[in-house]
């Protein structure tokens, strides 16, 4: 389930990596990357957020409103972590202390800290075109968005069409159940 807490707290790791603060489409960007290496490695993402295809690429639709000032956030949400977008940025409140990543486990901190390694360097627009070469899950939206199914991602990993139906089937099923608790 999309828990915004973990999505800040990833997004708090990475602002830690790139002294506290970083354009918005380079932070999209490798928080989509951070869950598809942890779908890749484990079978699930880390933020359980909903994917699109948007013009520049694959983007966490969730965290994508809460980067634009378009979703409100609850207490200790995305605003406790994450100022305002200006001038294409956003930055970190307070410093992101390993304990105070208590919604990411061990796992999460190690793709979050590989996905960095690999792609922390790249600028915003490197990054638009490494997802727009690699991310085969990634359709153009022809200037609107449409949204990418946990199994095409799955597919694009290289999992057979099977196994990548049973995955996306099973992150849908934990979606659902995660929902079901909530509204209790």
């Amino acid at each position: 389930m999309f828990s915004e807490q973990r999505v800040a707290q990833m997004a708090g790791y990475l602002f830690r990596r790139e002294r506290g603060r970083m354009n918005y489409v380079k932070l999209i960007k490798l928080l989509y990357l951070a869950d598809r290496e942890a779908m890749k490695r484990y079978g699930h993402p880390i933020s359980g957020d909903r994917y699109v295809s948007m013009a520049h690429g694959p983007v966490l639709s969730q965290t994508f409103n809460f980067i634009k000032g378009a979703a409100k956030s609850p207490a200790h949400g995305w605003n406790c972590w994450i100022a305002d977008k200006a001038n294409y940025a956003v930055q970190l409140k307070h410093k992101a202390l390993r304990e105070s990543l208590d919604q990411l486990s061990d796992a999460d901190i190690d793709v979050l800290a590989a996905v960095h390694a690999k792609f922390g360097k790249m600028d915003q627009w490197k990054l638009v075109e490494y997802c727009l070469r690699y991310c085969k899950e990634w359709q153009d939206p022809n200037g609107s968005s449409t949204p990418i199914a946990y199994e095409d991602i799955f597919k694009a990993l290289g999992r057979s069409a099977p196994e990548a139906r049973k995955l996306g089937k099973r992150v849908e099923q934990e979606r659902n159940i995660d929902r079901l608790f909530a509204s209790l």
